[in-house]
């Protein structure tokens, strides 16, 4: 599996972009391992293209998966590429449309882009090389968030506050800092990004957890090192969302690459 990752001048904030392109043509089968994003999967191959499957449902072709897909798959033959696009849940909304659901959601491109889909795979396409692709993305993106309304500022201090203590905060403390009430911040990050404050505390901290575990760390010091009360704690938050074991998730292929896709973005200016 090659892997490209964009350059600078082609990086947004809250936006993380991976090309990937299978050399071998081979049959490729394997679970998708939930992150604390909105995915956009730009199928750029040629023939078929890939097939994803989650809760009863498939969709083939270039897709977006929503926060908390449950257990989904990714399967494919022969050689392809694809771009990966992460998008944060604060600036999700703006890219793909306010009244886009964020959550649990598995759905064709075109049925949220409608025809811009088709062309931004068009132009996709013809690109020559992967930082021109990156540069077209970037252009696409870049334009979407121009042109529609962000979450509130309180929510987006929600989220990032979120994130940088690794799901390791209270919502109450939270609720403090911005100056509104529980009640308040739960209905409003609920109804902006698609899933409660508590709900995307677990799972941020569930990422943190599969990338400790990936990176050869025991599940013991995972538990402790990531907030669980212990490790059966570890264990039964994987299996809800992922579908998998610790130590199934230790092997996961979709992590392996992680480090070289998912470079560091760079801080926000």
């Amino acid at each position: 599996m090659d892997v490209a990752v964009p350059p600078p001048s082609a990086r947004l904030p809250g936006i993380t972009m991976a090309g990937f392109r299978q050399r071998v043509p081979a049959h490729v089968n394997i679970t998708m391992v939930a992150h604390p994003s909105i995915t956009l999967l730009i199928d750029l191959s040629e023939g078929e293209g890939a097939v994803y499957a989650t809760q009863g449902r498939q969709e083939r072709g270039s897709v977006v998966v929503g926060l908390l897909p449950g257990d989904l798959r990714a399967a494919g033959r022969g050689v392809g590429e694809c771009l990966q696009i992460r998008l944060e849940p604060t600036v999700a909304a703006a890219v793909l449309g306010a009244s886009t659901e964020l959550s649990g959601t598995l759905a064709p491109l075109d049925a949220i882009w409608g025809r811009d889909a088709e062309r931004a795979e068009t132009s996709l396409r013809a690109a020559t090389s992967w930082d021109e692709r990156f540069t077209i993305a970037a252009e696409i993106l870049g334009r979407r968030l121009g042109t529609r309304p962000r979450v509130d500022p309180e929510v987006a201090h929600t989220w990032r506050r979120t994130l940088t203590s690794r799901g390791r905060v209270r919502i109450n403390g939270l609720a403090d800092e911005i100056g509104w009430s529980r009640k308040r911040l739960w209905a409003r990050f609920r109804s902006q990004l698609g899933i409660t404050p508590k709900r995307a505390a677990r799972l941020v901290r569930f990422d943190h957890a599969a990338h400790l575990l990936a990176a050869g760390h025991p599940a013991a010091h995972v538990a402790t090192e990531s907030g669980y009360v212990d490790q059966s704690h570890l264990s039964r938050e994987i299996k809800s969302f992922a579908g998998l074991t610790p130590t199934a998730m230790a092997t996961a292929p979709w992590l392996a690459i992680d480090d070289i896709a998912w470079p560091p973005p760079p801080p926000c200016g």
